[in-house]
């Protein structure tokens, strides 16, 4: 007769091993969202940002994780990166990052660099990086909104990265989903930020 106690003392380091392995792989698919105030959550609860709303929904499927700060300029997301990296290692990262440089009117060749540092230490810890497209508004003149946005998709095909549409575009067209300020987005918008990014995200987290 089977002595199912000596099995499973037998096996026990087995499925030990197993779980930790399935735990590890499963802390492994989290989306870092790494940026400024529109994503933040600027003036209202972190809870109401885009960012959990969004990971409530996908119910941590993969898991987000929001380590964006208002105020955030491309270098200083930049310094915070190798710190966020260790502690979340995640699969994913976002990077929203550039709109308060483009608005104090650093030098287009400046952004582009930090962005790129951005980029290169992602790919360095062995995640994803995934670029969202960050414009200005018109006021800010021609010539420098253009050469700005140009940074972008420059920069995703340079390292054929995904390139995110900006959510902002579409919340821009209703005024009563910005703030005061008419340059961030109220918490009446974040459920539609949070539907849009969904839409724009899911294909480029995938699970396999």
């Amino acid at each position: 007769m089977m002595n199912f106690n000596n099995v499973f003392r037998w096996h026990y380091p087995f499925l030990l091993l197993l779980l930790l392995l399935v735990s590890r792989l499963a802390a492994a698919d989290t989306l870092l969202v790494l940026g400024d105030s529109l994503s933040a959550g600027y003036r209202m609860s972190a809870t109401a940002a885009w960012p959990n709303l969004l990971n409530k929904e996908w119910q941590q499927q993969p898991k987000v994780v929001n380590a964006s700060i208002s105020g955030d300029t491309a270098g200083q997301g930049l310094a915070r990166l190798p710190g966020l990296l260790k502690q979340h290692q995640p699969r994913w990262v976002l990077i929203e990052l550039g709109g308060n440089d483009g608005l104090r009117g650093f030098p287009p060749q400046n952004i582009a660099a930090d962005l790129t540092k951005v980029i290169d230490e992602v790919k360095a810890a062995k995640a994803q990086p995934l670029l969202m497209q960050i414009r200005l508004p018109a006021n800010y003149g021609r010539r420098y909104t253009e050469a700005f946005s140009a940074i972008y998709p420059r920069l995703a095909q340079q390292y054929d990265i995904p390139l995110v549409p900006f959510f902002m575009e579409q919340v821009y067209l209703k005024p009563e989903w910005m703030q005061q300020d008419g340059i961030h987005p109220n918490p009446d918008a974040q459920p539609f930020i949070a539907n849009l990014m969904a839409t724009e995200l899911a294909p480029l987290v995938k699970h396999d």
